[in-house]
């Protein structure tokens, strides 16, 4: 990386928002620095399930979840590695009639927005899904969404980003941020001070304390989903699988492994830097997939792990230029949908930044609409153990 001190632009987190806000801007030719406290992709980025999730969404957050979508098909090319992106289509199931109505919803706002959406029922939804327990009551299907592997993903993007010529910083932890004249300078633990007129805060489940640091006080706070893997198992199932209730979210690597992730979160622990996963919420998750897949009823569970997310109450990112301070951005919140967004951040962010028109409209996503009371989505009494 480069001696300077003096860059264009620092970011504090190396998590995909960061990384990749940092791939665009060192593409424009901008001398960008990353400043990461641990290694990069070690929190939600890369500890999350690794879904390219498109059914499901809200309405205003299609937009750029679609355009993240094309960089994620592409990702190879923009990176030069790959992510193991794997185009391999994603199933809702409902086992309620509650969860029935929402997931009828899901598949018109789909719709709406330009996915193919398959609806089964009945017999088509017994010959598509012959795995399924006889208790799911319908299905839908987008054959646009996809898996990557978190765990590789971020250290890519990293790695692009230097190769671009940006400067990344880990083990780097952030003490001290000022801003005078027009400069920000951060200085940390393991890292020299360094200065740049633009700031932009993508410290995940911490950014909320930078955030408030610069008069925009937010409530964020971190989360993460109880996690499992079991052992190689003959590959048989290609489609992630999302109970609409909540009670699981399964997908099979090629490698044979499943993956599990399901709700309720768990809260993170008070130092914010760790969620633990309560050994009843990994016998609930094991119950959960043996009765919608009972053929994996007598799957061994081999790894339990969470990570530390930081969400919003109306489940959406903020994305943008902060309103207190000129040269400040945010970029955190991903609410457990960031992973799949991470590439159209980083973009529209680079644009914002450079003073060009983002390809995707930020207003969703102001920190702005913060100043005054806003709806919390309905997923936060249904996924979390308490807020």
């Amino acid at each position: 990386m480069t001696r300077s001190s003096s860059f264009d632009a620092i970011i504090i987190g190396g998590g995909l928002f960061g990384c990749f806000t940092g791939l665009f801007l060192a593409r424009s030719g901008k001398r960008v620095a990353v400043l990461e406290r641990g290694y990069v992709g070690a929190q939600s980025s890369g500890a999350n399930f690794g879904g390219l999730r498109l059914q499901g969404r809200s309405l205003s957050q299609y937009p750029l979840s679609l355009a993240a979508q094309h960089h994620w098909e592409t990702f190879e090319e923009l990176s030069g590695e790959s992510c193991e992106y794997d185009r391999n289509g994603m199933v809702y199931f409902a086992h309620t009639d509650a969860g029935r109505e929402r997931l009828l919803g899901y598949a018109e706002n789909s719709r709406r927005c330009g996915l193919e959406i398959a609806l089964w029922e009945g017999e088509a939804l017994r010959r598509n899904l012959p795995w399924l327990a006889p208790s799911a009551l319908i299905a839908s299907f987008s054959p646009r969404c996809a898996v990557a592997n978190p765990r590789t993903a971020t250290p890519a993007v990293a790695r692009a980003m230097i190769g671009a010529g940006g400067a990344l910083l880990q083990n780097c932890d952030v003490t001290q941020v000022d801003h005078k004249d027009g400069l920000f300078t951060v200085a940390g633990t393991g890292c020299e001070p360094i200065t740049a007129p633009v700031l932009i805060n993508a410290a995940g489940g911490w950014a909320g304390q930078l955030a408030k640091q610069f008069g925009e006080e937010v409530p964020l706070f971190s989360a993460g989903p109880p996690q499992f893997v079991t052992e190689p198992l003959p590959y048989v199932l290609q489609p992630s699988v999302y109970a609409i209730e909540g009670d699981m979210i399964l997908r099979q690597t090629t490698r044979g492994n499943f993956i599990f992730a399901g709700y309720p979160r768990t809260l993170s622990n008070a130092d914010g830097r760790h969620t633990f996963v309560p050994p009843h919420k990994t016998l609930n998750g094991m119950r959960a997939v043996a009765t919608h897949i009972p053929a994996l009823r007598h799957a061994e569970v081999m790894r339990v792990w969470s990570g530390v997310e930081g969400y919003l109450p109306d489940m959406l990112p903020i994305v943008g230029a902060g309103q207190t301070t000129p040269g400040l951005f945010h970029a955190f919140g991903g609410s457990g949908g960031g992973f799949q967004i991470a590439p159209a951040v980083g973009e529209c962010l680079a644009h914002l930044i450079s003073g060009d028109t983002p390809p995707v409209d930020l207003a969703p996503y102001a920190i702005t609409r913060f100043a005054s009371a806003i709806e919390a989505s309905e997923k936060l009494t249904r996924e979390f153990d308490r807020v």
